[in-house]
C-alpha cells in the first residue's frame, strides 16, 4: 500500500479520469490565513477543495471530532469521489494536514488507494509546475463513507491503556505545549500532556523540502523519542490533525498496529476528570 505519491508521478497523473485530487490545507486557531482562499487562489490543476477545517462533527463539542457516515459521504460525493477513484490528498499547511485528510479516506472506507503528495503545494510550487484558480465545478461521485470505529481510538480507550500498557502514546504537538511551558491556542484548555505520553514534534518529520523523512532516519526519530516501533502505538495531538503525520510515518515503517485518538488533547485537555502530567516524558 503506497502511502506517498511523488510530485513527479501526480504530474504525469493529471487528467486522468479516475484521479481525485483534494486540497485539504488546515491552519491552527489564530492563524491568519485563510484555506478556502488560498485553494481559489491557486491549486493544482482539477484538485477540489475538501474543506477539512469543516468537516467534523457539529454535534459533538469537541473541535474537529470525525463527522458522522451520511457528512461525510455528501462530502465525498460532491468532490467527485467514487468508489474505485484514486485519490491523492495534498496540503499547503505548516501543519502537514493532508495526513489527517488522508486518514480520513481510510477510516472511512474510501482510501484503499489514498495517498498523500509527498512535499505538498510547496514542492509542487517550487518545482514550477502548473496552478488554477477559482472554485471548479466537480461532477458528483457515488462513495459511500461508512466510519470503521476499529481504526479510532476514544477517550475511554485512552483511559484504559493508562491501566494496561498495551500500546504506547506518541504526541506529535510541541515540545513547548507537551511540557505545558506554553499555552493552548484553545482557551480554556489545560496545558501538558496524557501521562506516558512520548514526544516527537511531527514538525521533526520533515525535510526543507517539506517531504517527509523516510526509512533508517526516521525510525531513528521515533526511537530517540523512546518509542519502539514495533510495538503498538497511539498517536496523539492537539485536535487529531498532526496525529495523522505520526501514524502514516510508522506505517511508512511497518507497523500496522497504530491508531489514532482523535479527541486527542482537545478533548482530554478540556475534561476536568482526566489525568494531566506536565514536564518532560
Amino acid at each position: 500500500m503506497t502511502i506517498f505519491v511523488s510530485t513527479e508521478w501526480l504530474g504525469q497523473q493529471l487528467g486522468a479520469r479516475d484521479l481525485v485530487i483534494l486540497d485539504a490545507s488546515l491552519f491552527l486557531p489564530g492563524t491568519p490565513r485563510d484555506p478556502r482562499a488560498e485553494f481559489e487562489a491557486a491549486h493544482i490543476p482539477g484538485a477540489a477543495y475538501m474543506d477539512l477545517p469543516g468537516l467534523s462533527d457539529p454535534d459533538d463539542p469537541t473541535p474537529g471530532m470525525l463527522p458522522p457516515d451520511a457528512m461525510m459521504t455528501q462530502r465525498m460525493q460532491a468532490l467527485g469521489v467514487h468508489r474505485d477513484s484514486r485519490i491523492i490528498v495534498y496540503d499547503n499547511s505548516p501543519t502537514h494536514s493532508a495526513a489527517r485528510g488522508w486518514w480520513m479516506m481510510r477510516v472511512y472506507g474510501l482510501g484503499a488507494s489514498a495517498a498523500i503528495l509527498d512535499g505538498g503545494l510547496p514542492k509542487w510550487l517550487a518545482e514550477g509546475r502548473p496552478v488554477d484558480s477559482g472554485l471548479p465545478a466537480v461532477p458528483p461521485g457515488n462513495a459511500i463513507a461508512r466510519l470503521d470505529r476499529a481504526q479510532v481510538r476514544t477517550k475511554a480507550d485512552i483511559l484504559a491503556n493508562l491501566d494496561s500498557g498495551a500500546a504506547q502514546l506518541v504526541d506529535a504537538r510541541g515540545a513547548g505545549r507537551f511540557t505545558g511551558a506554553e499555552a493552548e491556542p484553545r482557551p480554556g484548555m489545560a496545558s501538558g500532556h496524557i501521562p506516558g505520553s512520548r514526544n516527537l514534534p511531527s514538525s521533526t518529520l520533515f525535510l526543507p523540502d517539506n517531504r517527509m523523512k523516510q526509512g533508517a532516519e526516521l525510525r531513528r526519530l521515533f526511537e530517540e523519542a523512546g518509542v519502539d516501533v514495533d510495538r503498538p502505538v497511539i498517536t496523539t495531538c492537539g485536535s487529531g490533525v498532526t496525529a495523522a503525520i505520526l501514524l502514516a510515518g510508522l506505517e511508512s515503517l511497518g507497523q500496522q498496529h497504530v491508531g489514532l485518538y482523535d479527541g486527542s488533547w482537545s478533548e482530554w485537555g478540556y475534561d476536568k476528570t482526566t489525568p494531566k502530567a506536565t514536564g518532560p516524558a
